[in-house]
Formats: C-alpha cells, structure tokens, sequence
C-alpha cells in the first residue's frame, strides 16, 4: 500500500458523530476487551479466560465486519475520535478472522486518504496483517514478550530504513518506542504478560 502521505492528519474538525449508537457500542466492545485482557495480563494464565477473551475478540470481529459492511470503515465523523479508536482496538484484535482484518486495513488506509482515520494507527494495523501471515511487518509497531521483556517482531531491513518508514506514518524511531513500551510495563510490577496480550507501540 502506498504511503506517501507524510504530514497526513485528520482533516476532520471534532463534531458530534452522525452514528453515535455504532460509536457507544464500538467502544463499549473494545473497552470491555481491554479490560478482560488487561486483567488476564496480570494474573497466571487460566485455560478458560484465554479462551472467553479469544471468543470475545472472533465476536467482535464479526460485528465489525458488519459494520463496515454497512458503513465503511469507521471513521470520525461516522463514530467521533473515540469511537474510531475502538474500531482500531478491534481491528488490531481480530486475529482469528483474518478476512476481517485485511478488509478492516484496506478501508482503514482509504479512510486515511479522505482524511477520517489515523495514519498512525493503521500502520499498527497494517503491521499485525503482516505479522499474522508470517511476514516482516514493515514499520516495527509489534511485540511479543521474551525472557527479557517485549521484543520486536520480524522487520522489513530494519537496519535501513526503519527508522524512515516510522517517520513517514508519524511514529517515533523505533528505539525511542521500545523504551517506551519497556518502561510502561516495568512501571506496572502486576503485569508478567502471560496471556496473549497485544503489544503494540502508542498510537
């Protein structure tokens, strides 16, 4: 995909969402996701939770799937930033449905073009289709957890031009980003990162 926006921000001012019922539930879903996972990440991994949080994500995927089979990718002034923030959260989640997540990547970036979505964050998106097909992601946005804390997953020539690419989508170098991500998880002694949390940078 081509990304040769630069200095894209969002065009759109902050008004009141024209679908607020899609907004309310698009982040009432990724609010009680993160809230599942998060408490998994700080306890020892239960059989039984894993799965309830894995079901929980397949379910959200398919509402989104229906939403943006309805309205399109999600964007502000469909759901408000908030809204179209827990679209994302969504996205980056549904792992099992990998349909649903290259569909939600491709609106995303033609919603980034209009000027209605967040380059940031679709590269995080764009990042973990990657990851989850095997390949090098391409701006170093994903993490797994190793024995010494998160590591960045397979990057496209990271040596080269990492670092440009990050620029491009308006990320930090990616050494400022994995200090960041260690210093957010040291700073919290409960979180040991046994369930399959997703680790991201901040977007």
């Amino acid at each position: 995909m081509s990304t040769d926006h630069t200095s894209q921000t969002l065009s759109v001012t902050s008004t009141a969402p024209t679908h607020p019922y899609l907004a309310r539930e698009l982040v009432d879903r990724a609010t009680r996701a993160d809230e599942h996972w998060a408490r998994l990440a700080r306890m020892q991994p239960v059989d039984q939770l894993v799965g309830a949080g894995r079901h929980m994500d397949h379910v959200n995927a398919a509402f989104l799937a229906r939403a943006v089979a309805d309205y399109g990718w999600p964007g502000v002034p469909l759901t408000g930033e908030e809204g179209a923030r827990a679209a994302w959260r969504l996205a980056l989640r549904a792992d099992t449905r990998a349909d649903v997540q290259r569909l939600a990547s491709r609106l995303m970036h033609e919603a980034v073009d209009r000027g209605t979505a967040s380059l940031r964050q679709w590269a995080h998106l764009y990042d973990r289709c990657l990851v989850n097909a095997d390949l090098p992601q391409l701006y170093g946005t994903q993490y797994r957890l190793g024995p010494d804390g998160p590591q960045r997953q397979r990057v496209s020539n990271p040596v080269g031009d990492l670092d440009a690419r990050r620029a491009a989508v308006g990320l930090p170098p990616a050494g400022l980003a994995l200090r960041r991500l260690r210093d957010r998880l040291s700073a919290d002694p409960s979180f040991h990162g046994a369930t399959p949390a997703v680790l991201v940078d901040a977007a």
